[in-house]
């Protein structure tokens, strides 16, 4: 049976789940987004592959987002950035709750916002930022992690097999604990969760 979630469900379950938020400490803002989508009546999230051109974080895996502008609350920049990227225009109401913010080794504060996106929405993915996106099927999410040792670090590295293929944190941190929150309704925390070497600049 296919791993499914009503917008009534994640909404209840991420207003039970109290966010740990980063304090100012002059890291960088940032925010992502959880866009929960349905397609052929699958639902899943999206998740984006960068473009290889683009300055930072080139060619890796992610949820879409990005900085926060002068001004910006997180939720106004999860919107934005979703528009901006996938094309989706999105409206406050849509977003359902927020995940704890992660601290990355490069120097941002990355604050997770759960959207609900609906069947069949539509979207236009910007070629210059997003070289695919993909939904990742929940079935397919609601796989256990990877869980490797470094020298570098005592935390563990957090690795999830998707797309026939290793993502590693943030963006698996975060999608873990998308996981264990919105669809098992389990309160994990993945702040302690290292991300690979290659990923700390």
């Amino acid at each position: 049976m296919s791993v499914r979630v009503t917008r009534e469900q994640a909404t209840a379950r991420l207003a039970g789940f109290e966010p740990i938020i980063a304090p100012e400490t002059g890291h960088r803002r940032a925010a992502v987004v959880l866009a929960i989508v349905e397609n052929d009546g699958v639902q899943g999230i999206w998740l984006t592959k960068r473009q290889p051109t683009l300055r930072s974080h080139s060619g890796q895996w992610a949820l879409p987002g990005g900085r926060l502008d002068d001004g910006e609350t997180g939720e106004q920049a999860a919107l934005r950035e979703l528009h901006e990227e996938v094309g989706y225009a999105a409206h406050a109401d849509d977003i359902v709750g927020r995940l704890d913010d992660y601290v990355t080794r490069s120097g941002y504060v990355m604050s997770p916002y759960v959207l609900w996106v609906g069947a069949d929405p539509r979207y236009r993915v910007n070629a210059d930022e997003v070289v695919w996106l993909f939904d990742i099927p929940f079935d397919e999410l609601d796989v256990e992690p990877n869980f490797l040792s470094i020298p570098e670090s005592d935390r563990p590295v957090i690795q999830l097999p998707l797309l026939g293929r290793k993502v590693h944190a943030p963006t698996a941190a975060v999608m873990y604990q998308f996981r264990e929150v919105v669809l098992r309704g389990r309160p994990t925390r993945v702040g302690h969760l290292e991300q690979p070497v290659f990923a700390w600049k």
